[in-house]
């Protein structure tokens, strides 16, 4: 039987900020902001990696206004785009090519992008070993006529971009630390003899970071995204082959916004670039709150909030301490259980339990805040409490608990908690075990742990085990046991399924799906939720992007209106098109 239900989840780094695309002429000298400026996309979500369809400025498009990355084609004087039709089953495309009328692209249901002479960035055969600020790929190239007969012409390298039919830039990760652009060359018909891999010439100097190259049609220039010592944001610059030298593009037009991932027209004179200025921005908001709990309650830059169904008015309930990890009670409407304390700290940081019972009455327009009773149950010694769960019945609550000196799990009193001796120890060991989930007829905890291997902090899987502490037992979800590929993935935020068969949680199995050093403000590598049976069998992965996806929760009623659950334009958070650029990427390099 297929799971049924929605999923409401947390995605962390899911933009509050919006991309466009623009457009630069590159034949107005020197380029200022009075050069001709041309948005190409309508302001509408996440737009990015385009390709020109002709030369009127008609592109195809990675647009996420749908809810996973999608195609759309945009044409000049029509103000809606259009969707393009996907690849069967598949929740995630990107980087579109034109190529004699045809359109190629990534799919995550299969790999579309063939043309006469590919190339591509690929791990072959291997699994993905766990690498995530640069990813291990190699260049690959074959031809389109005989897609399985492949050549590794370079090791180590992404986002290849060809210049003719025998030289192909890329950027990869220099041994001086500064991510720079490189470039092989091959003759035209030197596949069947040439012995590869080859070593690569590495074009762009040391001194600044280069990413994402576009190489132009006449063979003499790449754009490229740069990110320079001293600087805070991400432009885009020309770069010359020949004199070596660099033409700053964006920076002399809008120098305090990022701009990514550039491509250019076909008669090389147009720069298309992806550019974070959000001024334009006024309809696209989303609330800013982790750990969603349905009826629904949110955290919101470390307070508690309650808001309507419609999103249409919000109280605060706690807003001078910091919050984390909401659960409403099973049998209790208006109360709530929350960590109150900082997140992500060690087990001898004071985080404790609580419980907080509001008036339904006060929950009127005229008010901002609720008065509320905040009842602590756990003691203040025992250090890191947190993520409780509530059981079935209303009485107990399972959480993660430090005392220990290890994250273990324990079960106290909903009501009065442990200070009269109501709580008991559920496992045991110098391990992490933590987010805890109660199943729906109450006869399982689900949650996650290392206790496979104690070593490797990273290293989660999800574990059972029965409220009396018996039977436990760990869910393989990503391959036969004893694999050592199962036993270092990050498996977490796990959440039963209404009917209790069926298990929600977050993962890193399918490894990274795009080159982080291209996105904005990349965040830890496990994102994508999944869902499995009890008994490891059914694997089904539901999210595809390259964000932070997490935190699910199994709404479980028969329906839920998802447009209800979005905050009006009076409630939510504005775009502010301010991030930061990933803190592994450092330009500071001696």
């Amino acid at each position: 039987m297929d799971p049924k239900g929605t999923i409401v989840f947390t995605s962390v780094g899911r933009p509050q900020y919006g991309f466009d695309i623009f457009t630069v002429n590159l034949t107005q000298t020197p380029i200022t902001s009075s050069t001709s400026v041309h948005r190409l996309t309508d302001g509408i979500s996440v737009n990015y990696n385009a390709q020109f369809v002709n030369e009127d400025q008609s592109i195809v498009f990675i647009s996420e206004r749908s809810g996973s990355p999608q195609i759309y084609l945009t044409r000049p004087g029509v103000p809606k785009p259009e969707k393009l039709p996907s690849a069967p089953y598949s929740l995630f495309h990107d980087r579109p090519i034109i190529k004699s009328h045809r359109l190629y692209f990534i799919s995550a249901h299969e790999q579309l992008i063939n043309l006469s002479r590919d190339a591509v960035a690929s791990y072959g055969s291997r699994p993905w070993e766990g690498d995530f600020h640069e990813l291990k790929t190699d260049i690959v190239v074959f031809p389109s006529s005989d897609p399985e007969k492949r050549w590794v012409v370079c090791e180590r390298g992404g986002w290849p971009t060809w210049s003719g039919d025998s030289t192909i830039f890329f950027h990869r990760q220099a041994a001086d630390g500064w991510w720079s652009i490189f470039r092989f060359e091959f003759a035209e018909n030197s596949l069947e003899l040439s012995d590869f891999p080859v070593l690569p010439l590495r074009v762009t100097p040391p001194g600044l970071h280069c990413f994402t190259p576009a190489a132009f049609h006449d063979g003499k220039r790449i754009a490229v995204a740069t990110r320079r010592r001293g600087k805070r944001f991400r432009h885009i610059e020309v770069f010359d082959l020949e004199l070596k030298a660099f033409r700053p593009v964006t920076e002399l037009l809008n120098p305090n916004f990022h701009h990514y991932n550039p491509f250019v027209s076909p008669d090389s004179e147009t720069l298309d670039t992806i550019d974070s200025e959000v001024n334009r921005l006024r309809a696209s908001r989303r609330p800013d709150g982790s750990f969603p709990a349905l009826n629904p309650a949110l955290d919101e830059n470390g307070g508690i909030k309650v808001v309507k169904s419609d999103g249409s008015k919000r109280w605060s309930l706690i807003k001078s301490r910091v919050a984390f990890y909401n659960t409403w009670s099973s049998t209790e409407r208006y109360v709530i259980y929350s960590s109150l304390g900082p997140i992500f700290e060690s087990v001898k940081t004071t985080v404790q339990i609580a419980r907080i019972k509001f008036d339904s009455s006060d929950l009127n327009d005229d008010l901002e805040e609720i008065q509320c009773d905040v009842k602590i149950l756990t003691r203040e010694d025992t250090g890191n409490n947190a993520f409780p769960s509530c059981s079935p019945d209303g009485k107990s609550l399972v959480f993660r608990s430090g005392r220990s000196g290890h994250k273990n799990l324990y079960v106290l009193d909903a009501v009065n908690g442990e200070f009269n001796g109501g709580i008991r120890k559920l496992t045991d060991g110098p391990w992490i075990d933590t987010m805890p989930c109660w199943s729906p007829n109450g006869d399982l905890i689900a949650f996650s742990s290392i206790m496979h291997n104690p070593n490797n902090v990273d290293a989660f899987s999800i574990y059972v085990i029965k409220p009396d502490g018996s039977d436990l037992r760990r869910i393989y979800v990503a391959g036969p046991k004893g694999s050592s590929i199962v036993d270092r993935e990050r498996i977490n935020h796990v959440f039963f399924s209404p009917n209790g068969e069926w298990l929600v949680f977050a993962a890193n199995i399918g490894g990274v799906t795009v080159e982080p050093i291209s996105c904005p403000n990349q965040y830890q590598p496990y994102g994508d939720l999944y869902v499995v049976k009890l008994d490891g069998s059914g694997l089904r992965r539901i999210t595809y992007d390259e964000y932070e996806n997490g935190t699910p929760t199994w709404h479980s009623g028969s329906e839920l209106d998802i447009g209800r659950l979005c905050f009006k334009n009076d409630v939510g958070v504005k775009l502010t098109g301010a991030f930061d650029e990933p803190l592994w990427i450092n330009c500071d390099i001696d």
